[in-house]
């Protein structure tokens, strides 16, 4: 498989060299991701692909600062992987996967089944399914599809939405969560 970013030597030594600081400073920050519950003063997100076959863990956030080349990794891992278009993803949408995930104290990857979706792409899905909105957030990269095989739809559901950051729906048929950025609601697919 295809990696796309790793904790590697890089990361690790940025890590290292903030470790302290973290412990000892405890920040204040400016922004409202900052206060994410769940979030953490390290921020990773760990994701794969069936479709593609791309593996992404990458800490993304130190000390209350995105880390660009991390971003830029995984704005192209959650691509539109029919198109090959990319976005600059949210940030919120990714503090909110990565909260998530830590909520649950996962250890798995979580499986992108949907990030990015180009206009085309969100117009093609709705013409075969009810369930894709018009004006998706998927089409801003505001929304990620997710499965993650350790936990049940209800456990990821109930730990985004105690995340209390955005909209979070529940698909059990299909065996995958919708988390975004958008307003904070909840919703049963």
């Amino acid at each position: 498989m295809k990696k796309i970013g790793s904790t590697g030597v890089t990361r690790r030594g940025i890590l290292g060299a903030f470790a302290a600081t973290v412990v000892i400073a405890a920040p204040t920050y400016s922004n409202a991701a900052g206060f994410l519950r769940g979030g953490g003063d390290v921020r990773r997100i760990q994701m794969f692909s069936g479709r593609t076959g791309e593996r992404l863990d990458t800490i993304y956030w130190i000390e209350g600062e995105y880390i660009g080349e991390a971003i830029r990794e995984v704005n192209t891992f959650m691509r539109d992987w029919r198109t090959g278009q990319v976005i600059d993803i949210d940030t919120r949408t990714i503090d909110i996967i990565a909260a998530t995930h830590n909520l649950m104290d996962a250890n798995e990857p979580y499986m992108m089944l949907s990030g990015y979706r180009s206009p085309q792409t969100n117009t093609m899905l709705r013409s075969r399914s009810r369930n894709v909105a018009k004006n998706s957030l998927h089409v801003l990269g505001q929304a990620a599809d997710l499965r993650l095989n350790g936990r049940s739809t209800d456990q990821m559901s109930r730990a985004a939405k105690s995340v209390r950051a955005g909209g979070v729906g529940r698909y059990r048929g299909s065996n995958f969560v919708h988390m975004d950025c958008g307003p904070i609601r909840s919703w049963n697919g």
